[in-house]
């Protein structure tokens, strides 16, 4: 769970996380909030804080605990937001049919309701284009969504390996390199919120700046997708 300055609704989803699994880590990615203070004191027994100097990006925080959980012996972790967006409820579903298909990616596919901001709902259809196209629809449903089970290694190797991938970008990049790299995904429809500000509903998104940062990043991996046709043209092996 990735968090930079998410305000009251990380203790919350942190609570709500803890009574659906025993492992609960909360990656502090240099907030200055306080939040990650507050969530600690209130925390349930368990539930790990890993703190980052300084704000490296939900990619470089969500590699930095990859590192750690294959360390300690985890072989898949699942990545959810602390802002109370994506539904602690469907943890166990996701878990379980990563046990049934440990190679698999299991990827959420956002379900909106009526709180969701139509700029979000239109925009991800581009990204979302693109991403099937440099996957030839063997990837995500939703590159943007990043209510996902990953298995350790592989993401860890793909994430290794680049660079770029480090901040609003990482959803997608690492989507289309892992199918690139011959994973297997399983798509499940997962409902999403967005709570009001009035709940403590934050977002750091910059609709400019980042979407500029996914424009580079599908031009990047546009330009590299044609050495990749050969492997997503193979049958997949099974999840």
């Amino acid at each position: 769970m990735p968090s930079y300055n998410s305000g009251p609704q990380l203790a919350a989803t942190i609570h709500k996380a803890s009574a659906q699994w025993e492992h609960v880590w909360v990656c502090v990615d240099g907030s200055t909030d306080g939040s990650d203070i507050l969530a600690e004191a209130r925390a349930p027994a368990g539930t790990r804080f890993l703190r980052m100097a300084r704000n490296v990006g939900k990619g470089g925080a969500f590699l930095a605990s990859l590192r750690i959980a294959l360390n300690d012996g985890f072989s898949h972790v699942l990545l959810m937001d602390s802002d109370g967006q994506h539904p602690a409820g469907m943890i166990r579903r996701y878990m379980e049919l990563s046990k049934s298909y440990p190679k698999a990616c299991i990827c959420g596919v956002p379900k909106f309701g009526p709180d969701a901001p139509r700029e979000r709902v239109k925009g991800r259809l581009v990204g979302n284009f693109f991403a099937t196209l440099e996957t030839l629809g063997t990837g995500a449903e939703d590159s943007l969504f990043g209510f996902r089970l990953y298995p350790i290694v592989p993401a860890l190797r793909i994430m290794e390996s680049i660079r770029s991938g480090r901040r609003f970008d990482f959803d997608t990049v690492l989507a289309v390199r892992l199918a690139w790299a011959g994973v297997s995904f399983i798509n499940v429809s997962t409902p999403v919120s967005y709570p009001k500000r009035a709940e403590g509903g934050v977002t750091h998104f910059k609709y400019f700046r980042d979407n500029l940062l996914l424009i580079a990043a599908h031009t990047r991996l546009l330009l590299e997708m044609p050495f990749w046709i050969p492997s997503l043209l193979k049958p997949q092996a099974s999840a």
